[in-house]
């Protein structure tokens, strides 16, 4: 009889917390941190797409940079394969690094002006030995050929190119090193509607051939749940509601779930923003983040205890909810019972 293989993640994170110093005074000291992500944990199973979404300022590309390695974590562990990101010296990253790749939100940015597109995608490729001089030609051709451009672009420089080329020609560099796992920081969000589904449906289907496993950080739920198998929403630092996508979207229990889903414009002339139920307030300072609940000040259904404990990750219970859906909110399971679940 076989013993049946353990199973690990290929990503997962713990307890991850980035600050970062504000500086002030005469001698500028340290006066205080801003609490960019502030206690989160999560897996992702190989091959799967954890969408991350939320507002602007929650943490979302935070997570990611800390990921790839671009920012060491304030604390936490990240482990990747079950190896410990954190503990690993400069050497063991170099060898990792070309599994870990990144998609950035500004393709123009993310492209070195002064290099044409082959110098830009042969260079890495050369560098780390994933082709050699008699192979690099061909192998340029079939990764331009992925991601949907043809093989003339590669004697051109970035600013020749429309927004949704370039964002095809960052999407070929990160995959031009073979990566396993890839970083998607919010890749639509600076591209005209049409040109984002075409880009959403390239991810989507690159994630599928290539076997290819992602962390997508986005705005809107529908478009991270176009292409994710889970999403996970994060509310001022913290993860506030992680389930499957459909769950999330169709039957969302957390009220901060609730209010991104009804900020989303409905296509009905009849009926009125008020009807609609858009949040009210802004979003909470992350130097200074509110006690207990990060999101009471602004949830319609607070109470004394929302104000001075804190909600921790949970999964909740209830019929009609899938087995693993997590919320931090101390009246998940009434929400759910009394039918308030996927309502504002």
């Amino acid at each position: 009889m076989t013993q049946e293989k353990e199973y690990v993640p290929l990503l997962k994170v713990e307890n991850m917390k980035k600050y970062y110093p504000i500086k002030g005074g005469i001698i500028n000291h340290t006066i205080g941190h801003v609490k960019a992500v502030d206690g989160v944990s999560f897996e992702i199973a190989e091959g799967e797409t954890l969408g991350l979404v939320g507002e602007s300022g929650c943490g979302k590309s935070t997570i990611g940079r800390q990921i790839v390695g671009l920012e060491k974590p304030t604390e936490g562990k990240i482990y990747y394969d079950g190896k410990d990101l954190t503990a690993l010296g400069k050497a063991e990253m170099n060898q990792i690094r070309t599994d870990i790749q990144i998609v950035f939100q500004d393709p123009y940015s993310s492209l070195n002006p002064r290099k044409h597109i082959y110098e830009i995608l042969a260079q890495p490729m050369l560098y780390h030995k994933i082709s050699d001089k008699s192979t690099i030609d061909k192998d340029l051709e079939r990764l331009l050929d992925m991601v949907g451009l043809s093989r003339n672009v590669l004697g051109r420089y970035p600013h020749e190119f429309s927004g949704g080329q370039r964002q095809r020609i960052v999407i070929a560099k990160a995959l031009s090193l073979n990566p396993k796992f890839l970083v998607c920081d919010e890749p639509v969000s600076a591209l005209d509607v049409s040109i984002q589904a075409q880009i959403l449906n390239l991810l989507k289907s690159l994630q599928k051939e290539l076997n290819l496993t992602c962390l997508f950080v986005g705005h809107g739920l529908g478009a991270v749940n176009y292409v994710s198998d889970r999403i996970a929403v994060m509310y001022l630092g913290k993860i506030v509601e992680l389930g499957e996508s459909k769950d999330v979207l169709l039957n969302p229990v957390h009220p901060y779930t609730k209010a991104l889903i009804d900020a989303a414009p409905v296509p009905d002339p009849e009926i009125e923003a008020g009807e609609h139920g858009i949040l009210q307030g802004e979003i909470g300072s992350s130097t200074n983040p509110p006690a207990g609940c990060r999101f009471h000040p602004r949830c319609p259904f607070a109470t004394e205890k929302c104000k001075t404990t804190e909600p921790m990750l949970a999964v909740c219970n209830g019929v009609g909810v899938t087995p693993g859906h997590m919320v931090a909110c101390h009246y998940a399971d009434r929400f759910i019972s009394e039918g308030k679940a996927g309502k504002v």
